[in-house]
């Protein structure tokens, strides 16, 4: 979990009022069925509701079909050891464990819900959740104190066929081990090579210690501590549960052991370890300094007497936190994707190893946003994934699930993992979906050559490798070549690796060819040669969009450097517009997608302009696979109240009449009226025979508030716009655009100029 240790920047009455206002608590039930009328109450409860009773009754695995039961998680606890803070009662876990419920709900799509139980006697906490553990598919402990904790997780294991999962333990083991995997690696070391030495025998360290054993740390060479000092074979009055982890060894204290070791983990408190143990250690030594709310030892004390050091803590203000919650939701989501009876060793495994391995991939923008711009990229200070990344959902998942198939604890084996991934996405992501069936159709065409007419640009260079890698085309980067690679490989990338192309626009063989074009089209237009000249060696834009006019490239995708209207303007010059140029974008909300038209070209559009805009947009919105039914906004309802923009709507409509076209389309109407079948039944002479997917504005003014209101309030996802119409496909990104705004226009472009030479 998140960490209470943060640098505070609020209140403590400020905390309180987030706590309570506006509605006490962080989390709430909604109704995933409509509740609107009375057949719909009828069938949620009685009547209805005894048909599902009577299934059940007759075979109970049958609750995860007709129930919430398969993605739903209870996160327990009796408050013995909340956060840090101690045995503070049950109830005084309520926030804690409503926080865990919210991130279970934010991080992987899982709902949940809190128990606090009031016991301290394991006895009797095991007998109470034995008796209320079928209501879920899994069960998240929390905060409860060792050793208890151990015994509680192992009777209801045995006790209950479904997970159940002490996050206090495990969930720190996962993402240490993720981050021991890495650290060797960045280290030169070999797991099972490497000398670790455990301060703080507790669940989170008997656990973490017990990980890296399984994945690849050989028992000799690890030494653990506790209070009373090292535990050796042998050693009186030590529980079963460090005993299993006892060593014979020589060293009998933290000094003694930590003498030429490769890592320390520390689970114990502030202080426990000093410099001159950290000197004492083997090169690249890998330091885990993990207890809350202050380390065992600050990186910079370690840093002082130890430059070649990895360090990772528990708090969020240094590099290498490791987080709880890069592990639980993802290990839940796989194990009840897949009905698994358990959380086995081997899928903790599964998880440590896929965290790594996500580690060492590219990092998105997302990620650097949340952390105010500072590029995070492998190395000492990134072993461990970001929390907010946005790839953890479909990334991590499929690992535990498959760990949990092959082991066979899963009741319900996932035969696509192909599949599965593209389901997690859309789970968080509304525009999955789509990108899923669009980077499908890419892959399979015929491969496209596409300009990234941005070439120098880190982000484009981060976008055209991704490009590559997905097998989504050929990336052409217009650029100084030596520029290009020097920030290529400051992002980690060996452009070598993938052959993508680099060209110079300046020395370019093709400049006089692409000047002869250029001036042919601009010469009765006041342009002299020489400023077409000029254009084509210093502009990538004219030198990108000419390539594409003489054949050398497919398409092409600008924007990051320079505002839309710049971009285009200068976009067409070069290239002839094909039907209607027209800006479309996709909003994306509660399983809804919609159409806007038009967001970016005509300023305000007359009754010629909205029906050629209108065709435009439908025959786009086919070739995307969908039935185009087009619905002309207004402020008015078919001519009340009566205006001038109503009226040159109206006209719009008797255009389509008398050209014939093929699609669904009526106006002019409110937004209400398009997307509310109830609202149409006051209106029988209405011609869309369901809700409209693509609505056709009034003015660009209109379409771009309406877009960017819907983005900014939440719960939508909004891809565009998109530029539509000219000859050869040209996508142009806002300024600053992240790397997936990229990649996701370059393979619109990509899919939109298949379609057209298809056509």
């Amino acid at each position: 979990m998140p960490d209470q240790t943060d640098k505070q920047t609020f209140s403590d009455d400020e905390a309180l009022e987030f706590h309570r206002v506006p509605t006490p608590g962080k989390i709430s039930m909604a109704p995933t069925k409509p509740m609107a009328t009375q057949r719909d109450l009828s069938l949620a409860y009685s009547p209805g509701v005894a048909v599902p009773v009577l299934a059940i009754a007759g075979d109970v695995d049958k609750a995860y079909d007709y129930t919430a039961k398969g993605n739903m998680v209870a996160v327990i606890s009796n408050g013995t050891a909340i956060l840090g803070l101690g045995n503070l009662g049950h109830m005084a876990s309520k926030p804690v464990m409503e926080g865990k419920s919210v991130l279970f709900k934010r991080f992987a799509d899982v709902d949940s819900f809190d128990v606090e139980v009031k016991t301290t006697d394991p006895d009797e906490f095991v007998t109470v959740v034995k008796n209320i553990g079928d209501t879920w598919g899994g069960i998240n402990l929390e905060d409860i104190k060792s050793p208890e904790c151990f015994e509680i997780e192992t009777q209801l294991q045995d006790l209950l066929d479904i997970p159940v999962f002490h996050d206090d333990q495990h969930g720190t083991a996962i993402i240490s081990t993720a981050g021991l995997i890495n650290a060797c690696h960045i280290a030169g070391k070999k797991l099972e090579d490497v000398k670790v030495v455990l301060v703080g025998a507790g669940a989170a360290g008997l656990s973490s210690i017990g990980l890296m054993k399984a994945a690849g740390v050989k028992a000799e060479n690890t030494v653990i501590l506790d209070r009373d000092g090292v535990v050796w074979k042998g050693r009186p009055n030590v529980d079963q549960w460090k005993a299993a982890h006892a060593t014979d060894t020589p060293h009998r204290t933290l000094e003694e052991a930590m003498v030429g070791a490769d890592v320390v983990l520390g689970l114990a408190a502030k202080g426990a370890i000093t410099k001159e143990m950290v000197a004492s250690m083997a090169p690249n030594p890998i330091i885990f300094a993990m207890a809350n709310p202050d380390p065992e030892i600050t990186p910079e004390d370690v840093m002082s007497v130890r430059s070649d050091a990895i360090i990772a803590t528990g708090r969020s203000d240094y590099p290498n936190q490791v987080n709880n919650v890069l592990g639980f939701p993802y290990i839940f989501r796989g194990a009840l994707d897949v009905r698994a009876r358990q959380v086995n060793h081997e899928m903790k495994v599964a998880c440590a190893h896929a965290l790594a391995a996500l580690a060492r991939e590219d990092v998105p923008d997302e990620v650097a946003a949340a952390y105010r711009g500072r590029k995070l990229k492998f190395g000492p200070d990134y072993i461990i994934p970001s929390p907010f990344d946005p790839r953890l959902i479909w990334y991590i998942p499929p690992f535990v699930a498959q760990a949990a198939m092959d082991t066979g604890v899963a009741r319900k084996p996932i035969p696509d993992m192909d599949a599965y991934r593209a389901r997690l996405r859309e789970r968080v992501d509304p525009s999955a979906a789509l990108m899923q069936k669009i980077s499908s159709a890419v892959r399979g065409a015929p491969n496209k050559r596409v300009v990234f007419a941005e070439g120098e640009e880190a982000s484009v260079i981060r976008a055209a490798w991704q490009f590559k890698q997905a097998e989504l085309g050929t990336p052409i980067l217009i650029g100084r070549e030596d520029l290009v690679r020097q920030n290529a490989a400051e992002a980690g990338l060996n452009f070598d690796d993938l052959g993508i192309e680099i060209v110079n626009a300046r020395v370019s063989h093709r400049n006089a060819e692409y000047v002869d074009f250029l001036y042919g089209k601009l010469q009765r237009r006041g342009w002299l040669r020489r400023d077409v000249q000029r254009m084509v060696n210093q502009d990538r834009n004219y030198f990108g969009a000419a390539m594409l006019a003489k054949g050398e490239a497919d398409c092409m995708v600008t924007g990051v450097t320079r505002n839309f209207n710049m971009a285009m303007r200068e976009v067409g010059r070069v290239l002839d517009v094909r039907g209607t140029l027209i800006g479309l974008s996709i909003v994306l909300a509660r399983g809804r997608t919609l159409f806007i038209a038009d967001t970016t070209v005509h300023e305000l559009p007359d009754a010629e302009d909205l029906a050629d805009i209108a065709v435009q947009a439908a025959s786009t919105v086919r070739r995307l696979g969908r039935t185009p039914r087009v619905a002309f906004m207004s402020y008015s309802t078919f001519g009340n109240p009566p205006g001038d923009r109503g009226e040159k709507v109206r006209e719009a409509i008797r255009i389509l009449d008398r050209r014939g076209v093929d699609f669904e389309y009526e106006g002019e109407m409110p937004p209400e009226l398009a997307l509310d079948p109830e609202a149409r039944a006051n209106y029988p002479f209405m011609r869309l025979s369901k809700d409209a997917n693509v609505l056709i504005m009034p003015a660009v003014h209109s379409a771009s508030i309406s877009t960017k209101l819907v983005q900014a309030l939440g719960g939508a996802t909004v891809i565009g716009p998109l530029l539509v119409g000219l000859e050869k496909s040209v996508q142009i990104v806002s300024l600053g655009a992240s790397v997936s705004e990229i990649i996701t226009a370059a393979t619109f472009a990509a899919y939109e100029e298949g379609v057209i030479e298809e056509g």
